[in-house]
């Protein structure tokens, strides 16, 4: 596995990542705010932070953005997950000076990886950052 820099030809696979791994990972969702989301990802979202993919013969298999000290967002593709890719991306995130996360309260499973790295509570709020009724936790190093 390699860890790359992204480009903006790179958006468009990585946007199909990023909504495989929501579906995965992000029951809590309604259809509209991944629309919503989906439609902000290539002109708002991947153009404000740096993103680095994480490929495996020749396969982009997940990517982070990375944006001044905080992990922005990390995904990985839905069928790879379980694999090392996420904690690979997190400790090169981490490298690079990474030290906060923010997550939605209800994936579990993002807050206990987080967790597993080190990663603790230090904040919520009751919206994200759209206002969208999804509680977010804010973590530290």
């Amino acid at each position: 596995m390699d860890i790359r820099e992204c480009s903006k030809d790179d958006y468009p696979v990585l946007a199909a990542i990023w909504e495989r791994s929501v579906r995965a990972t992000h029951h809590f969702l309604t259809e509209d705010s991944i629309a919503e989301i989906r439609t902000a990802l290539i002109p708002l979202y991947f153009p404000a932070v740096e993103l680095y993919a994480a490929e495996d013969g020749g396969a982009v298999v997940g990517f982070v953005g990375i944006g001044g000290d905080c992990v922005e967002m990390l995904f990985v593709d839905g069928d790879m997950r379980g694999h090392g890719y996420g904690s690979a991306l997190i400790e090169f995130a981490k490298r690079r000076g990474a030290t906060k996360v923010d997550v939605n309260e209800q994936n579990e499973a993002a807050r206990k990886f987080y967790e597993s790295k080190g990663f603790a509570v230090t904040g919520r709020d009751a919206f994200d950052e759209a206002g969208r009724p999804y509680p977010i936790l804010h973590m530290s190093l």
